[in-house]
């Protein structure tokens, strides 16, 4: 019998889900979330083993944002692995994570709108959240050049104009580089909005649709969607190409721009360092950002 005094394994999980039906990753009384709908599932599967599992993410995603890159860790004890190992009584599998995958994806169904993509054994020092240095987005845009397909509108926005790409494309690389964005994100108490965005630019698909490719160590709330907001006035020619720039300067936040909404946007990907650098830059990262509300990624 597991008496607790054993040390929980950590596992990495990798998720995809449309972020249509959710109001966002964190769970909340009442609605819908991500977090809520995969913790329900791992409380079903281990109702007989323990306390409930919580799952750590690596960025918290706004309500209607979706993500094909999302990661997670859950600590599970050894009874709970034990759990996975047998089924009615019988031994099931030698891989307790290939199993924690096949039964969550099992609760959920094959129809889906979150899915586990795949779950490993954690390297030493691991943390989905404070060992990760960077997390990538794309954002769609379909404007006046780009096809209306019905089929894409759930991550596609529709813009009602002409978009200049060698004008955004301008105004994103001008805001490289490590700065305060507190003029681009929604103010949350005691969350630092100092943040290094590594990589900002568009392109046009083959078929016609913008894209936008946008990384940073972490995102504040709103950060990204933000950021596309202002990029698509001067695609369209109601800022100028400097004036980016000069928003982020001013610190505080402006109504010269909407935020773009967030069913154009995806997270992709999140990057860690080599294995036995994990440790390392969890600590870094958690003396930076402590575990505020407000996790360090929320777009």
């Amino acid at each position: 019998m597991d008496d607790g005094s054993e040390a929980p394994t950590r596992l990495r999980l990798d998720i995809a889900y449309d972020g249509s039906g959710f109001s966002g990753w964190g769970a909340q009384p009442a609605l819908r979330t991500v977090q809520g709908v995969l913790e329900s599932a791992l409380a079903t599967l281990f109702s007989r083993s323990g306390p409930s599992p919580r799952l750590v993410v690596a960025g918290r995603t706004d309500a209607g944002v979706h993500a094909i890159g999302q990661v997670a860790h859950v600590d599970l004890t050894a009874a709970q692995l034990a759990t996975l190992a047998v089924h009615r009584g019988a031994p099931a599998s030698t891989d307790p994570p290939s199993t924690l995958v096949r039964r969550m994806n099992g609760i959920a169904g094959l129809d889906s709108d979150v899915w586990v993509t795949a779950a490993s054994v954690a390297p030493p020092g691991f943390d989905a959240r404070f060992s990760a240095v960077w997390r990538r987005y794309q954002y769609r845009v379909a404007d006046a050049r780009g096809p209306r397909n019905p089929l894409e509108r759930g991550r596609t926005l529709w813009y009602p104009a002409e978009l200049d790409l060698d004008r955004m494309n301008a105004a994103a690389l001008s805001l490289l580089g490590l700065h305060d964005w507190a003029a681009y994100c929604k103010p949350r108490a005691g969350a630092t909005s100092i943040r290094t965005l590594q990589d900002y630019r568009w392109s046009r698909d083959p078929d016609g649709v913008l894209v936008a490719f946008v990384q940073a160590d972490a995102f504040c709330h709103s950060m990204v969607r933000a950021l596309v907001g202002a990029t698509l006035a001067v695609g369209e020619g109601r800022l100028e190409v400097d004036a980016l720039r000069v928003i982020r300067d001013r610190l505080v936040r402006s109504n010269d721009f909407k935020v773009a909404p967030a069913k154009g946007l995806t997270l992709v990907e999140v990057g860690y360092p080599p294995d036995d650098q994990l440790l390392a830059r969890a600590e870094q990262t958690r003396a930076v950002r402590p575990a505020l509300p407000g996790a360090p990624a929320d777009p």
